[in-house]
């Protein structure tokens, strides 16, 4: 089977994604999937789908392609739908017959057994099999507040230090200045859209993750070419 080549939020950065897939040397063996979010905010969206086509690669829903979908099925039945900032309306206005097929193809997860992982866009709670996640939180998750009662927001705890058991999950969504890296999950979006990272994990065949104090040795990045989008200073350190 290869490697498996597991990528951050891209955001419509296809430079970073070029360059990082050009690092990282994918071969015909490679398994390359994505944390979803590969659209929007970022310079060249369908740039990016154009690039997963070609690849045969694969990705997850992100809560970016959620709102895309959302609010062109809204407009098929002549309804309001979700509102779009100016750079989802560009999105949605320059995406073509095969975009809108791939984003209704992604999944909400992906595992990959030999591995011992599953992949999903933001993640999961604790304690909760994933056959009764929340949709939902599966895109939108990122914290537990003081009451246990999972959060969108960000304040409280990150999920993934409270995720205990297997398989080992990889994210993205809850962009920071490092990837996330906790016992049984790993967070790998590194704000490349915010002028931060594009980061990968890279697993050779059957390889499982390796504990967090080795994990570093197992992602490679690529330095954001400008900051295209103020996040406002929310893009912390941990």
């Amino acid at each position: 089977m290869g490697r498996a080549l597991i990528v951050g939020d891209v955001h419509g950065c296809a430079a970073e994604l070029d360059a990082l897939l050009e690092q990282l040397a994918v071969g015909d063996g490679d398994q390359l999937v994505f944390v979803g979010d590969l659209v929007a905010r970022g310079p060249d969206s369908r740039r990016v789908l154009r690039c997963l086509r070609e690849l045969g690669a694969r990705s997850v829903v992100g809560n970016h392609e959620e709102r895309l979908l959302a609010a062109r099925d809204a407009r098929s039945r002549g309804e309001p739908g979700p509102r779009l900032g100016p750079a989802h309306r560009r999105v949605f206005d320059e995406l073509d017959g095969a975009d809108w097929a791939l984003l209704e193809s992604l999944p909400l997860s992906i595992d990959l057994p030999e591995h011992d992982l599953r992949v999903v866009h933001a993640g999961v709670v604790p304690g909760v099999p994933f056959d009764e996640q929340d949709p939902w939180l599966l895109t939108h998750i990122r914290t537990i507040d003081a009451e246990g009662i999972p959060s969108h927001r960000f304040g409280g705890a990150p999920w993934g230090a409270r995720y205990v058991g297997g398989p080992h999950v990889v994210f993205g969504h809850n962009a920071r200045l490092a990837p996330q890296l906790h016992p049984h999950a790993t967070g790998l979006d590194t704000g490349c859209v915010y002028g931060g990272r594009l980061t990968a994990l890279v697993l050779g065949e059957g390889e499982k993750l390796p504990p967090v104090a080795e994990r570093a040795e197992a992602l490679s990045s690529v330095p954001a070419r400008q900051t295209y989008v103020d996040y406002g200073g929310k893009l912390r350190a941990g």
